[in-house]
């Protein structure tokens, strides 16, 4: 019998790991296909770049309503539902010809994409309770498998079309067997309130804290990670394709410290694990913008980076479940923090990267870490012990 129940909780683990497999793909997909994007709705750089501020509107708001869903309907119905309407949407991306129209499909496939991230995390959460930390390191690490397809695929489809129709619509056809997967497998239970803990508020200064450790760490990963195409581009460090393997680079290496992380997190304590990030964060970020001009330390920040930022979201969120009582509610509240990172950081780089320069990126990014850094610093100040609440 516990057998079976082991055998079950893996199989309902594969079916998340398939939808952030997906949700990696979708995202990572819309630097690659930035200037593609712009060609299609006759937009500048400055004018695409709101896409990452209204698809990120969109993330944060499906974030926090989906939080609330998630506790009070049955998981795997509501989340196959997400990734039909995910797929249906995504198909619609590449074929917009004006900008507007573009913005209104990237809204809604970011309501669908800020559910589908809560629901994947809030779920495992609840499927495999205080052992959950490997398996939340192999979820995010998931999305990096995505994240680095995600630019082998454009790359490929460009080089054989020219264009990037066949990204998006590869991505839609995808989502649907992964809907009809999740749909088969029961839900689990939503966590249950302890009795004595029902009437207890929630912790509001550490979830606002936590809040700002997730909106400043997706501002790094999502400004970097859509805009180090159009940096490499820009400072001829390659071609329209060719400086697409710098996005390649930074993904796999995100990818390959997600699964490093797997096998760190079972041994090391969480706190040692993000000092040991953020050191790599610092390092990494501050030879690219001291040596704007080398190609070669482009690739070899890019690497370090991707590795030290891999393991900073699964973290946060096993950290956060040490100190408080996780509910659904909660993991929608920190993923509008990374929806409001991955919704400012961006565009702003993309305001300054047009009117200032590609270094803007490095700096902006550089800024988020040290913010990032402080707002730990004031988590573990203000949730020293354990935090039961709702």
């Amino acid at each position: 019998m516990a057998s079976n129940a082991k055998n079950q909780k893996l199989i309902i683990t594969t079916a998340y790991y398939l939808a952030f497999i997906l949700l990696g793909l979708t995202i990572s997909a819309e630097g690659p296909t930035l200037l593609k994007l712009s060609e299609h709705t006759s937009s500048t750089l400055g004018e695409i770049s709101s896409i990452f501020l209204v698809g990120s509107f969109g993330y944060l708001t499906g974030s926090y309503i989906s939080g609330r869903i998630y506790d009070r309907v049955p998981g795997h119905q509501f989340m196959a539902g997400i990734l039909v309407m995910l797929g249906i949407v995504t198909a619609l991306v590449p074929v917009a010809t004006s900008l507007p129209m573009l913005l209104v499909i990237i809204l809604i496939l970011g309501l669908a994409k800020g559910a589908l991230d809560v629901g994947c995390n809030t779920l495992l959460l609840w499927v495999h309770n205080e052992t959950v930390g490997p398996y939340m390191n192999g979820l995010h690490a998931a999305f990096g498998v995505g994240a680095s397809v995600a630019g082998l695929i454009v790359a490929s489809v460009l080089k054989a079309t020219g264009d990037i129709y066949w990204v998006y619509w590869f991505f839609a056809i995808a989502a649907f067997p992964i809907a009809i997967f999740v749909w088969s497998l029961p839900s689990p239970p939503a966590r249950a309130t302890p009795e004595e803990h029902k009437k207890t508020p929630m912790p509001i200064l550490p979830v606002a804290v936590m809040v700002l450790c997730f909106l400043l760490y997706v501002g790094a990963e999502a400004g970097y990670g859509n805009w180090i195409y159009t940096y490499a581009f820009k400072l001829g460090f390659g071609t329209e394709v060719s400086a697409n393997l710098f996005n390649i680079a930074f993904w796999s290496a995100f990818t390959a410290g997600r699964l490093l992380g797997i096998l760190i997190s079972t041994r090391t304590k969480t706190l040692t694990i993000l000092t040991m990030d953020f050191v790599g964060c610092l390092v990494s970020v501050g030879l690219i913008l001291l040596f704007q001009d080398s190609a070669t330390i482009l690739w070899i920040g890019s690497i370090v980076l991707g590795i030290s930022l891999a393991s900073i979201f699964p973290t946060f969120l096993t950290l956060a479940e040490e100190r408080m009582h996780i509910t659904g509610a909660m993991t929608g509240w920190f993923l509008v923090g990374g929806g409001l990172g991955g919704m400012l950081m961006p565009w702003l780089i993309g305001q300054t990267f047009a009117n200032i320069g590609p270094g803007s990126m490095i700096a902006i990014v550089l800024a988020s870490i040290v913010l990032n850094i402080l707002a730990l610093v004031s988590f573990t100040k203000v949730a020293v012990k354990p935090i039961n609440s709702v």
